[in-house]
Formats: C-alpha cells, structure tokens, sequence
C-alpha cells in the first residue's frame, strides 16, 4: 500500500455522527496495514466481492449499539447491491464476547457465520452470558454439533483471527465498539439514514481522488 492509502484511512472528515480521527492518529497512519484490515482472507466478508465501497465493521456482541445498528447496517448493504461489507469480531467487553465472536467464527466452515451473527446481535441487552449466547445459536438452525466440533478443530485459528482483528482496531486508535470504516471515512454507531450518508460521501471522495 502506498502512504497515500494509509492517510485516506486515517485522516477523515467529519460527517454527521461520522468521527474524524484528528492529527494524532493522522500522524501513526505508516503503522496501519490497509490490506490487511480490508483484505484479511478469514475474515467473513459479504455484500458484492467487487463493490465499489467496503465497509469494515469492528463488532462485539454484548455491545448494545452493534446490536442497535446492526440491521440498518444489512439493509444498506442488501439495498445498495454494490457495498462489500467485512466483518471484525472484536471481543473487547466482556469474556463472554470472546465466546460469541468464537460461535460466529466458527460458523464459518459450515457457511452460517451470518446466520450465527444476526442470532447474537439479536439477543437483547448487554452482558449476555456463555449459556444464553449458545441457546440463541441452538435455536438459529446452525448444525450445533458441527459448529461446537469446528470451533475444537479449528480454534488455533480463530484465535489467530481475533488477535489480528484487536492488532488492526489498535493500529488505527480505535477506542471501542462499534466501530466502521466506510471507504475512506470512520464512524460510529449509525442508523440507516446515516449509513447511505457515509456511503454517498465516500464514493464521493473516491471518484475526486482524496
């Protein structure tokens, strides 16, 4: 990636309730691996593959505000057609989090990790515990005992992902969830109308080249 790649991601505009990051971070953008963030091959990406907007969303499930954002987020990505949506389990909350984004995960090689994540965004409240977390997986329709013997197999590996997942979030100063990176702009909990504002205003941009 080019430096010019790295200051796109850091240095940002503020758009209505669109965060900029400010000089202080705009300055530690050499140690952001853009790449990575957008193009990490296990990080369980939806949407269009070739949409001409990425939205990256770092996510815990006991945050009541990933769960209040969460479905205007999948109806503008369903709605737009051409948004390439990457999701970052970012379990920084609670030890029941790090659970939850491991079901998710794990999910994964079964091709439900989206059937998994909306059955946990869905769980109202915060501080959702192990035992309620893994009854809403039960009741999703996932193959539970697929799941449960994938997360054994493959748990190296998830918590490889998540490590890099937290690596990334601290690389860019991100302070918590939710947090999303919607082309060149990072914001914090949106709603509907705010997701098409931030998406409009990044195609913006891309096509003026900033």
């Amino acid at each position: 990636m080019r430096r010019r790649d790295f200051i796109r991601i850091a240095a940002l505009t503020l758009l209505p309730p669109v965060v900029g990051l400010g000089r202080a971070r705009a300055a530690r953008a050499d140690g952001v691996d853009v790449n990575a963030i957008l193009r990490d091959p296990d990080a369980p990406t939806f949407g269009d593959a070739d949409g001409d907007v990425t939205i990256v969303a770092f996510l815990d499930y006991n945050c009541p505000y990933c769960k209040k954002s969460a479905p205007d987020l999948s109806r503008v990505v369903k709605e737009d057609g051409h948004i390439r949506l990457v999701y970052k389990d970012w379990p920084v909350l609670t030890e029941a989090s790090v659970y939850g984004a491991q079901l998710a995960l794990a999910a994964q090689y079964q091709g439900r990790y989206e059937t998994v994540h909306d059955a946990l965004m869905g769980i109202p409240g915060r501080r959702i515990d192990e035992k309620r977390m893994l009854e809403a997986v039960a009741a999703s329709g996932v193959d539970l005992d697929r799941l449960m013997a994938d997360l054994k197999a493959h748990i190296t590996d998830i918590a490889a992902l998540l490590k890099r997942n937290n690596a990334q979030a601290e690389s860019l100063g991100l302070k918590g969830t939710p947090t999303y990176l919607v082309g060149p702009l990072l914001a914090s909990t949106l709603d509907y109308a705010s997701f098409r504002r931030a998406v409009a205003e990044a195609r913006r941009r891309q096509a003026a080249g900033e």
